[in-house]
């Protein structure tokens, strides 16, 4: 399967989903006008892709910010995540954060408390 990268832009994170090695990043920020549109492929990308019963799944998620509508389109991409999980795939989430932005710690104490099947880890980073 084709690996699906895209550039970050100033509302959209950059995207580095490596099908073949199963790591999966997004980084920067989103706040894209349609959210939606934006993560569809990304949505489609998982849901067609096939891995290998033994690998390990791990992605590194590190959005300085989000609005609402991509929180909706996180969660289901994270959905994806949880239900290679459940089909017996180890799945790793790191959540990286500001150490002193609560909101998106306790976002991804969030994450740890809806999706039980994937190995969520949070790790703070020093602001920049």
């Amino acid at each position: 399967m084709q690996n699906l990268v895209i550039a970050a832009t100033e509302s959209t994170p950059e995207v580095n989903f490596d099908f073949e090695s199963g790591q999966f990043s997004l980084r920067g920020e989103s706040w894209p006008e349609n959210a939606a549109a934006f993560y569809r492929p990304l949505l489609v990308a998982l849901e067609s892709w096939q891995p290998a019963q033994s690998g390990q799944i791990e992605a590194n998620i590190a959005l300085r910010y989000f609005n609402s509508s991509s929180t909706k389109m996180l969660f289901s991409l994270f959905d994806l995540f949880n239900q290679l999980a459940q089909k017996g795939q180890k799945v790793e989430l790191n959540w990286f954060f500001d150490e002193e932005d609560d909101v998106s710690e306790e976002f991804g104490q969030e994450l740890a408390l809806d999706f039980t099947d994937l190995q969520v880890n949070l790790r703070a980073e020093m602001a920049s």
